[in-house]
């Protein structure tokens, strides 16, 4: 069984760039949807294979991946963002961003447009990719699609507008500008320094 994670910080710690009403929206109604949805589909999960009677499994199969991705990635945007404390990019990751971005104004810009451009609900990541050896940024469609295989995603932001229309309404830039001001980016440096 799946549990929540706690929050790093108390649900007030994000303002003004985060609302408190937003993050606890998002972390005890949202996010705990996520949480037993994927619980529940392990449930159906295990019963199909303990009857052997697999008749709905493309539909839980395809389930797990939707509720099972919003899960994780949750988690990883909660984790990544903090309370306003100045943090940068570690030497090592601004490196990186450098040699595959150009600078990190360009990967900030590339970051920022990407996430703009997300049709209707998903994610902006910013991932590493092993095979390739280099950064890359994904728009990421619902929690699942449009992935690449084998990356490992180091910032992530949440799109969907449950993360930003109580607060934000229909102005998602402003809220993509506000998203600068809370990325912890010291947790940011320890995904990438363990890779």
């Amino acid at each position: 069984m799946l549990k929540m994670i706690d929050l790093p910080y108390p649900l007030t710690a994000l303002e003004p760039y985060y609302s408190t009403k937003t993050l606890d929206l998002h972390y005890h109604i949202l996010y705990k949807g996520y949480i037993d949805s994927t619980n529940k589909i392990e449930e159906s999960l295990e019963k199909a294979r303990n009857e052997g009677n697999f008749e709905n499994i493309k539909c839980l199969e395809k389930n797990l991946s939707f509720f099972g991705s919003g899960a994780i990635l949750h988690e990883l945007f909660f984790a990544n963002m903090g309370p306003v404390i100045p943090t940068e990019p570690s030497i090592n990751l601004m490196e990186q961003m450098i040699k595959n971005f150009g600078s990190y104004e360009k990967f900030k810009k590339q970051f920022t447009e990407a996430s703009k451009a997300i049709e209707a609900s998903g994610w902006c990541l910013l991932v590493w990719v092993p095979k390739w050896k280099k950064l890359e940024i994904l728009q990421c469609e619902k929690h699942q699609n449009l992935t690449l295989w084998g990356c490992k995603p180091l910032l992530v932001l949440d799109m969907w507008e449950h993360s930003y229309y109580l607060q934000y309404n229909t102005r998602r830039p402003a809220y993509i500008d506000a998203f600068w001001n809370i990325v912890n980016w010291n947790e940011v440096n320890k995904r990438f320094n363990n890779l």
